[in-house]
C-alpha cells in the first residue's frame, strides 16, 4: 500500500474536522469582534452543517463527472478560501456566509477522499488505509476545543482559520504529487430535482436538530423543520425509485453488508456525537475545570484512536466484520456509559484510562464500518457508497448532539432547573444505551462478510488446507 496516499488525504481531512470544533471554545471571542451574541453565533455556524448537508449528495457524481483528484484539490482550496473570509469577516452575515463557503469544501473533501483512498487501493488493503483515514475524524473532534482555547487565549481567533492557509496549501500540492490520476466518467445529467430534495432533506434535519439542541430559537422550529427534512426525504425516495441515475441511488441498501454498515454506523455515531459534546460540559460545569483542562482529559480518546490503527487489520483478520463489528459496538456503548460514573473526586488517571479504552473501540468500529461500506460493491458505486456514507453521519452525529441535549434539559426541567451531575448521568446512559442497539444491523451478517477486505475466510481456509495432509 502507498501509505503517503492515506496520509496525505487524511492531513486535508483533519483540517476540516479540527476547524468545525476547534471554534466551540472561541464563540465569545468572535462574538464580540463581529458585534452579536455567543448564542446567535453559535446558530449561525450550523450554516457550516447545512452546506455540508447540501452539497454532500453531490460529491460523488462531481467525482465521477470531472475527476476524482481534481474535485479533491478544488476542494481544499474552496474550504482555504472560506477559512480566510472567517478570518476577515467583521459581521455575522459576513461570517455566516464564509462558513457556508468552508462547508461546500468540507463537503467534497470528505467523500471525494474516502473515494480517491477507495479506487487507488487494492481491496485486501483497505482496512489499513482506512484506520488512517479515520484518525483524523476521531481527532479533530477531541484536540479541537483546546487548541481552540489555547489560540484563543495566547493569539487571536483569527488564527484559527488563518492556519488552514499553509496546511491546505500543501495538502493541494502533496495531492498533485500523491493522489492518482482517476479518469473522469461520462456522466448522465445531474438530477437536479433529486439533489434539490436530497438537499432539502438532509440540510432540514441537520439544521432541525441544531435548533433543537441549542437555545437561540424555540424547540419548535427545529421540529417544524426535521419534519419539512423528513418529508422531503420520502419525496426524494420515491423520485429516486423512478430514475435510472438519481443523485442518490437507493438501490445500494439491496446490498446487506452496505445497508448494515450504514445502519449500524449511524446508531453508533448517534453515542459518538453525543460523547464530544456532554463530556466537556459535565468537567467544566460540574466538575469545577477550565476548558484547557477539560480539553486536555478529553484528548485521551486521541490515544486510543491512534493505538488502534496499528491492529485494525489483525483484529479484522482473525474475527471478520460480523464478530468485531458486535463485539466493539457493545463494548463502546459499555464505556460511553461509564462516563455516567465519572465524579469531581474521580481519579484523573482512571478516567484517561475509560477515555483511552473507549477511543480505541470507537476508532476500530469506525474503520471497520468505513471499509464494510464498499466491500461487497462496485467501483461504479463506490461514488454513490462515499455520498451516502457521509450525509448519513452528518445527520446521526446532530441527533447525538440533539439527544444529549435534549436528556440535560429534560432532567433540568423535572428537577430543580438547573443542569447538575444528576442530568449527565441521565445523558452517558441513554446514549450508551442507544450505542449498544449499534450490534443488532450486524448480527444478520455471515460470518464471511467481507472476507475480500478483512481477510478472515482466506485466513480460515488457509488453516484449514495446511491441517489437510499433503497427497
Amino acid at each position: 500500500m502507498n501509505r503517503a496516499l492515506p496520509l496525505v488525504l487524511a492531513v486535508a481531512l483533519f483540517m476540516e474536522q479540527m476547524d468545525s470544533t476547534v471554534i466551540a471554545t472561541s464563540l465569545p471571542a468572535i462574538a464580540a469582534d463581529i458585534g452579536t451574541s455567543p448564542v446567535t453565533l453559535k446558530l449561525a455556524l450550523t450554516t457550516y452543517l447545512v452546506a455540508l448537508a447540501i452539497f454532500i449528495p453531490i460529491s460523488g457524481w462531481m467525482a465521477d463527472r470531472f475527476g476524482a483528484k481534481k474535485v479533491f484539490r478544488l476542494a481544499i482550496a474552496v474550504f482555504v478560501l472560506g477559512s480566510i473570509a472567517c478570518a476577515f469577516a467583521n459581521s455575522l452575515l459576513a461570517f455566516v456566509l464564509a462558513r457556508f463557503v468552508q462547508g461546500m469544501g468540507g463537503a467534497m473533501m470528505t467523500p471525494v477522499g474516502r473515494l480517491v483512498l477507495v479506487r487507488a487501493t487494492p481491496r485486501h488493503q483497505l482496512v489499513n488505509a482506512m484506520a488512517w483515514l479515520a484518525v483524523p475524524a476521531l481527532i479533530g473532534p477531541i484536540a479541537g476545543p483546546p487548541l481552540g482555547g489555547f489560540i484563543t487565549t495566547y493569539f487571536s481567533w483569527h488564527w484559527i482559520f488563518l492556519i488552514n492557509v499553509p496546511i491546505g496549501l500543501a495538502g493541494i500540492a502533496m495531492a498533485g504529487r500523491v493522489l492518482p490520476e482517476i479518469e473522469a466518467e461520462q456522466m448522465k445529467r445531474l438530477d437536479t430535482r433529486g439533489f434539490v430534495l436530497s438537499g432539502i432533506a438532509a440540510s432540514g434535519i441537520v439544521f432541525g436538530l441544531s435548533v433543537i439542541s441549542l437555545p437561540a430559537l424555540p424547540p419548535m422550529v427545529g421540529i417544524i423543520t426535521v419534519l419539512i427534512g423528513v418529508l422531503a426525504a420520502l419525496f426524494y425516495r420515491q423520485h429516486a425509485a423512478g430514475m435510472e441515475s438519481p443523485v442518490l441511488d437507493l438501490t445500494l441498501f439491496r446490498d446487506r453488508a452496505f445497508r448494515s454498515a450504514i445502519f449500524g454506523g449511524f446508531i453508533f455515531r448517534v453515542g459518538v456525537g453525543a460523547t464530544p459534546f456532554l463530556l466537556p460540559l459535565m468537567f467544566q460545569l460540574v466538575f469545577g475545570l477550565n476548558p484547557f483542562q477539560s480539553g486536555m482529559l478529553t484528548f485521551a480518546s486521541a490515544i486510543g484512536a491512534l493505538a488502534m490503527k496499528f491492529g485494525a487489520s489483525r483484529i479484522l483478520r482473525l474475527g471478520g466484520f460480523r464478530q468485531v463489528l458486535i463485539i466493539s459496538a457493545l463494548l463502546g456503548s459499555v464505556f460511553i456509559t461509564v462516563n455516567a460514573a465519572f465524579t469531581a473526586e474521580t481519579p484523573h488517571a482512571v478516567i484517561i484510562g475509560v477515555l483511552i479504552a473507549g477511543g480505541f473501540l470507537r476508532s476500530l468500529f469506525f474503520t471497520s464500518t468505513n471499509a464494510l461500506v464498499f466491500a461487497e460493491i462496485g467501483d461504479r458505486e463506490a461514488g454513490q457508497a462515499t455520498a451516502i456514507a457521509a450525509a448519513s453521519q452528518q445527520i446521526s452525529i446532530a441527533l447525538g448532539v440533539a439527544v444529549g441535549g435534549a436528556v440535560l434539559e429534560a432532567t433540568a426541567w423535572l428537577g430543580d432547573g438547573t443542569i447538575g451531575a444528576n442530568a449527565f448521568t441521565n445523558a452517558f446512559i441513554v446514549v450508551g444505551l442507544i450505542t449498544a442497539f449499534a450490534a443488532v444491523p450486524f448480527l444478520a451478517l455471515p460470518p464471511e462478510a467481507g472476507s475480500t477486505i478483512s481477510g478472515h475466510r482466506r485466513g480460515v481456509r488457509g488453516s484449514q488446507e495446511a491441517a489437510q495432509p499433503a497427497e
